[in-house]
């Protein structure tokens, strides 16, 4: 059973500004790994303070920030960046 990833329209413009190699990066980590597992939470980390609720993926020095919502068993994907700046 697996989970359906969703980009928002901030996350997109985010990809944008990436180079194309670690964008494709990104859209196959969320594809094959996070989309395919059993659970989402296997991977990633979960967020505290005001970023409660959101988990946070690795992908080399990028992170993606994503909401989970398991009532639909949906990744929404929130925003993609460099560690420096995603976290602002």
């Amino acid at each position: 059973m697996g989970w359906t990833i969703e980009y928002d329209p901030g996350a997109i413009r985010d990809l944008n500004k990436l180079n194309r190699s670690i964008r494709s990066e990104v859209f196959r980590y969320m594809q094959e790994r996070i989309a395919q597992a059993e659970s989402p939470r296997n991977f990633g980390k979960a967020l505290r303070h005001e970023k409660f609720g959101l988990w946070r993926y690795r992908i080399r020095d990028f992170r993606v920030i994503c909401e989970l919502q398991d009532a639909r068993q949906v990744v929404l994907v929130v925003g993609v960046g460099h560690r420096r700046d995603v976290y602002r």
